[in-house]
């Protein structure tokens, strides 16, 4: 995917530092070649040992190496396809804005002939600051491409705007920059994803592990290629923020169920990944139950509506995909769920314990099926690289 491709990585010292080796991985797997210049506060967080291991290059984070060799801000500036800053801090940040040069790194970008590409992450009162934000508008002005920061928990114990994207988020807009080739561009894409919470009473719920990730990855993925995403979230820690995505975000079966009948009869394709629940309480209480002293209480479950089948059986011209979950007998499963739903495509998912254990994890291997028996087999790989398979599938399968 980024076979060729050059890359410089500036990292600097906030806390999301230690998730870099991570993103350095996902992009030498993908081809690319890395090249880390750390400031020196990212040494607190991230080890050099760590990122050179990782890149197979020496990691720099000044203008003389321990060998007295110079390393060469020009040349690294003329070596790049692209200049990642990763987390960004408010002081570098400050820095770049203003062309300030008083580190190697920051000599880097002022010697850069490509394109840099910023990740700010930083408190959400030092984000929302009028200085901060006049910083990032500077550099926007300046043709460097500024990726907003989440929401979410931040290392002070608040929550709010400022966390950096995950690594694969980050892996996936710089696959986009260099990438460009919008496939998807014109279609529409119905999306589910993470779990679904079926309500006991106002304070709990009968739910299940999915994390969204896979979904997410997917949504990701077709909107770089720009697709126009519909993204019908169960609850989930994951915030996902692109131009081409509409996330809706929902709790219950019936909830998504509501939200898809309202756009599944204008997409091109719908992809059916959350992990909806099988059952829900026939009579949710509105009131929190208290604990009782007579000893246990029985829950009446009833069937929730199949997603996937329900509107499959309904699809006109839309390319229905589904996901099976199995834990036995998988390959034959899957097949029938993929007749019995009238779906046009199945990615099939075989429960794993331990490192390859699928829920929560950032990585995954699954066997994708067609109506027509066309099948793929991918390795045990990230998410991120999943879902560019998914991806390749459907485009290749259905509109090549």
């Amino acid at each position: 995917m980024l076979q060729g491709k050059k890359i410089l990585l500036g990292v600097t010292g906030g806390i999301a530092a230690y998730k870099i080796p991570l993103l350095v991985r996902l992009l030498v797997k993908a081809g690319a070649e890395v090249k880390v210049v750390l400031s020196d506060s990212a040494k607190d967080f991230v080890s050099k040992k760590t990122l050179s291991v990782l890149s197979n290059n020496q990691v720099l984070d000044s203008f003389y190496s321990e060998e007295e060799t110079w390393n060469n801000h020009v040349d690294l500036g003329i070596w790049a396809d692209l200049f990642v800053v990763a987390p960004l801090t408010a002081n570098t940040l400050a820095k770049m804005a203003n062309g300030i040069c008083d580190s190697l790194m920051l000599a880097c970008y002022l010697s850069l002939r490509s394109k840099a590409m910023v990740f700010p992450a930083m408190d959400l009162d030092m984000w929302e600051h009028k200085s901060v934000q006049e910083n990032i508008e500077k550099l926007s002005n300046q043709g460097i491409a500024v990726v907003s920061p989440e929401s979410g928990p931040l290392a002070s114990g608040l929550e709010g705007k400022g966390r950096m994207p995950e690594p694969e988020s980050i892996f996936q807009s710089i696959l986009a920059y260099f990438i460009g080739k919008e496939t998807w561009r014109g279609k529409k894409v119905l999306l589910t994803a993470g779990p679904t919470h079926e309500a006991i009473d106002p304070v709990r719920y009968i739910g299940n592990h999915s994390s969204g990730k896979m979904g997410a990855n997917i949504a990701l993925t077709l909107a770089n290629k720009g697709a126009k995403v519909f993204l019908v979230l169960g609850p989930t820690n994951i915030a996902v923020n692109h131009p081409n995505i509409s996330v809706i975000p929902v709790k219950s079966a019936l909830e998504m169920l509501e939200a898809c009948e309202k756009e599944f009869f204008e997409v091109d394709v719908a992809i059916f990944c959350a992990a909806v629940a099988d059952y829900r309480i026939k009579n949710p209480s509105d009131k929190k139950i208290k604990r009782e002293n007579s000893g246990d209480i029985s829950l009446e479950l009833t069937q929730n509506p199949d997603i996937a089948a329900t509107l499959s059986k309904q699809k006109k011209q839309q390319v229905c995909v589904g996901f099976a979950l199995e834990t036995n007998d998988a390959l034959e499963n899957a097949s029938k769920k993929l007749q019995r739903k009238n779906l046009d495509m199945i990615v099939l998912n075989q429960l794993h314990k331990g490192e390859k254990n699928t829920f929560g994890s950032d990585f995954n291997q699954v066997t994708i099926l067609s109506k027509d028996n066309k099948e793929f087999v991918s390795e045990f790989k990230s998410k991120t690289e999943i879902a560019n398979d998914i991806e390749k599938c459907i485009y290749e399968w259905y509109f090549n």
